[in-house]
């Protein structure tokens, strides 16, 4: 019951299609614990911070494709990476997808645990040591796989590149060059997909816990993040 307890803790949030209705609704509460106790799609293993629509309008796949993210007062257009990898890399894909950052970075924190309407509060640092935030968000893997109300960002704004480790579990890399990041994910056997669909498309839900936010407030700590 697990992710069922968590579960009630969340919202149906980023409904990206739309919908008038929820699929989860008229659910029974059997139908609803099936449904979130399911972790694998085909050789895809989910972390416990996401699960999909129960009609599953986009299932869950390794893959990653190209974006371009416009901003929206300079109109400079960024390239961007999108990529989705099952649990059981997912973390070790993300430590080493850091590597291009450069041996010195900053770090952008973010939780939606008090937050509302998908709002986020960004906790920032500046200037850490590579080698030690990987050190540290090893020691946090747990909390950062599973906790669906919180995510991270690494960048160097020397550079400029970012890689992002959303509360979705999806990996976002920005910036010019991009195509080291590519090999790394070619490296993990992370299929170039095209047309490829992420979990955010569609209707989906976050998964959190008090121990989670617990867990958060001492990896602020270790981060040298000052609490507000």
């Amino acid at each position: 019951m697990g992710f069922l307890k968590r579960f009630l803790k969340t919202t149906y949030r980023d409904n990206a299609a739309g919908k008038a209705r929820s699929s989860f609704e008229s659910l029974s509460e059997d139908q609803l614990e099936t449904h979130l106790r399911i972790a694998k799609y085909g050789n895809f293993m989910l972390t416990d911070a996401i699960r999909p629509s129960y009609d599953l309008e986009v299932v869950p796949q390794a893959g990653y494709r190209h974006d371009v993210y416009t901003d929206k007062e300079t109109g400079i257009k960024i390239p961007v990476l999108m990529a989705s990898a099952s649990r059981e890399i997912l973390f070790d894909l993300f430590i080493d997808l850091l590597d291009p950052l450069g041996h010195e970075v900053d770090v952008v924190l973010e939780t939606s645990h008090d937050g509302s309407n998908n709002q986020h509060q960004d906790l920032y640092r500046e200037h850490m040591d590579l080698p030690v935030l990987k050190s540290t968000l090893y020691d946090y893997e747990d909390l950062l796989l599973n906790d669906g109300c919180a995510g991270i960002a690494v960048l160097n704004p020397q550079i400029p590149l970012e890689v992002q480790f959303d509360e979705h579990k999806l990996l976002i890399m920005y910036g010019q060059g991009i195509e080291q990041f590519e090999q790394t994910l070619d490296e993990y056997g992370i299929p170039h997909i095209t047309d490829l669909k992420f979990i955010t498309e569609a209707e989906h839900v976050h998964s959190s816990s008090d121990e989670s936010i617990e867990e958060l407030d001492q990896l602020k700590y270790r981060l040298g993040i000052d609490f507000e």
